[in-house]
């Protein structure tokens, strides 16, 4: 098992921003990771965030993706939970 890990910026946006204090992150995790795994990570470190696991979107390089898609080392990826305004 190799102990290889892919770099990925995560864009904060909303409750997400809001909770964690800043606007972006770097995170490692292993190959083959799904960008659902991110929003797991900060639910876990941010419990209050929890309300919004099952209405978050996900992108990866500005494209909306499913959460089971794999991440890539590099990758940008946004999480978007639903925002109100005006």
């Amino acid at each position: 098992m190799s102990s290889y890990t892919i770099t990925v910026t995560v864009k904060l946006f909303a409750a997400y921003q809001e909770a964690c204090g800043v606007s972006e992150l770097v995170l490692d995790f292993p190959p083959g990771t799904t960008v659902a795994a991110v929003c797991d990570r900060l639910i876990n470190q941010h419990p209050e965030l929890d309300q919004w696991r099952n209405l978050t979107r996900f992108g990866i390089n500005f494209q909306f993706v499913q959460p089971d898609t794999p991440m890539e080392n590099g990758d940008e990826v946004v999480l978007i939970p639903p925002v109100s305004g005006g």
